[in-house]
């Protein structure tokens, strides 16, 4: 008996110690998880786009370290973080932060990755522990680290879209992928874009009506998709229906709704972006993008005419997953 119950008191012991300090240490994971986050989410928004000479990584590091000192773990302040800028692949593809020096894929996004530490050294040492020391483990480290990013979106909700769909060409010639950014003409300005019947430009096809998730080649579906969007929610990944032909009569009907209660500067609008916009057919989208249109003529010409935008937040944005950027984005948020 003897034997017996300094076993048992020793296995209780063992077992409060695990409970306790277990619990402890993850109450502090939590915190610290806390504050990766928070300091993340301060630096990408020091990403957000609309910046001529492209991401501000100084600006959005030093944002993210200063956020830290927010949040506390065991009552302390924190103070020390690991902060890097670069570029996330939201595919996953590498699934690790890229460097500032990279030229930005498809599907690589501006982003900040954070880690806070209870370290030697770092806010304030380990975590130190209740009842471990009974058996020789007086404390241990603790880490989080968070990923946050600025990024289009993968989904837009139901009257989020203009029903013309654009080709990913286009984006070779008039987008600056390292800024995040239009590319500009002699004058300063976003280069001009027409999408119409004939709109080919170095045998690119610049864009067609789209009639969405409904093969509809007329001009009742299309003008009432012009006048409210898309019906139904749409994500990156969904096929829609390529619509080639004039429907010359559906150029008034976009005029119309850019010059709407007076508005002299035309409309803004997220078009969304395929592989293919040459023929009737059924195209995955690849993505959203923002684009001003100035007017609609349809006249001898038959085109919509207009800009691509950068650093437009998305206002329908659905619930799927992120895009890839083409001017359009969503506030930032955390990649995992």
């Amino acid at each position: 008996m003897s034997l017996v119950m300094p076993s048992v008191l020793l296995m209780v012991l063992m077992a409060g110690a695990v409970a306790v300090d277990m619990g402890h240490l993850f109450v502090v994971q939590a915190e610290l998880r806390t504050a990766a986050d928070a300091a993340a989410l301060s630096g990408a928004a020091s990403l957000l786009p609309g910046n001529s000479s492209g991401p501000n990584w100084s600006a959005a590091q030093a944002a993210a370290a200063s956020a830290v000192s927010l949040n506390t773990s065991d009552g302390v302040t924190l103070h020390d973080a690991s902060v890097q800028a670069g570029y996330w692949n939201v595919s996953g593809s590498p699934a690790s932060m890229q460097a500032t020096t990279i030229t930005p894929g498809t599907y690589d996004t501006t982003a900040i990755q954070v880690t806070v530490s209870r370290a030697p050294g770092l806010n304030g040492g380990p975590v130190s522990y209740f009842l471990a020391p009974l058996f020789g483990m007086n404390n241990g480290p603790a880490s989080a680290t968070s990923v946050a990013m600025v990024s289009g979106p993968g989904s837009i909700a139901p009257g989020g879209l203009f029903p013309v769909a654009i080709a990913t060409c286009i984006y070779n010639l008039y987008w600056n992928a390292q800024t995040g950014m239009p590319k500009t003409d002699p004058s300063g300005a976003a280069y001009t874009v027409s999408f119409g019947t004939g709109s080919n430009v170095n045998g690119c096809q610049t864009g067609q009506w789209t009639s969405f998730q409904t093969d509809a080649n007329n001009v009742p579906t299309v003008r009432g998709f012009i006048a409210n969007g898309n019906p139904t929610a749409v994500n990156i990944g969904d096929a829609i229906w390529i619509e080639p032909g004039t429907k010359t009569t559906l150029y008034s009907d976009v005029q119309s709704k850019a010059t709407a209660n007076g508005n002299t500067k035309g409309i803004d609008v997220i078009l969304p972006v395929v592989n293919d916009a040459t023929a009737h057919s059924v195209q995955p989208i690849v993505a959203f993008a923002a684009f001003h249109i100035d007017k609609a003529d349809g006249g001898s010409g038959k085109y919509i005419q207009g800009h691509f935008l950068a650093g437009y937040k998305i206002k329908t944005a659905g619930n799927g997953n992120v895009g890839p950027y083409y001017g359009a984005y969503l506030p930032p948020r955390l990649a995992h």
